[in-house]
């Protein structure tokens, strides 16, 4: 099909074309092709485009030195933060410590936990049980003594005190 102008000379073509070759992809045999070294010798492309290790892998895996444990980031502070994350609010499916109805943990060097925490709402059903089953929950973490529980509602918890975890969890992210 041609297209003419109006002195017959033609302004394009268009050509039909059924099949056309499927192009060539890129390959690269590594390990067959030798590069000259610095020194004269004759080294594999593949030792000197081997992936190295990944240096946040061995960074992210390291845990915090000269700590106790019974400071943050220490064994027994995250043992019992652990506990308080296998402790769901009933009727949100989200932990309490990502919910950020705990507002305070201190654990003494003799294994004493003290957790200040507030509920959702005053009026909240757990309102009786929740703090004793978080006294209960801390106490079985090895290590810890005994553990004492205050509810605080002072300030009042809001949605701004969830972790983006939670806000994700919730379709709120």
């Amino acid at each position: 099909m041609t297209d003419t102008t109006s002195d017959d000379t033609p302004r394009f073509t268009v050509e039909e074309v059924n099949d056309a070759p499927t192009p060539p992809r890129a390959r690269v045999d590594i390990a067959a092709a030798p590069a000259l070294g610095a020194d004269g010798e004759i080294e594999k492309i593949a030792d000197k485009v081997a992936r190295k290790k990944d240096y946040l892998e061995g960074f992210l895996a390291q845990q915090p030195t000269g700590l106790t444990p019974h400071e943050p980031g220490g064994e027994l502070y995250e043992g019992v933060i652990n506990a308080l994350k296998e402790i769901f609010d009933p009727e949100i499916p989200v932990n309490i410590y990502e919910l950020g109805l705990i507002y305070g943990v201190e654990i003494t060097p003799e294994g004493s936990a003290s957790i200040t925490m507030t509920l959702t709402t005053p009026h909240c059903p757990v309102a009786e049980s929740m703090p004793g089953e978080v006294e209960l929950r801390v106490s079985a973490v090895p290590g810890i003594r005994d553990a004492e529980v205050a509810l605080v509602w002072d300030p009042p918890w809001d949605p701004a005190k969830m972790s983006d975890e939670a806000r994700l969890e919730l379709g709120m992210l």
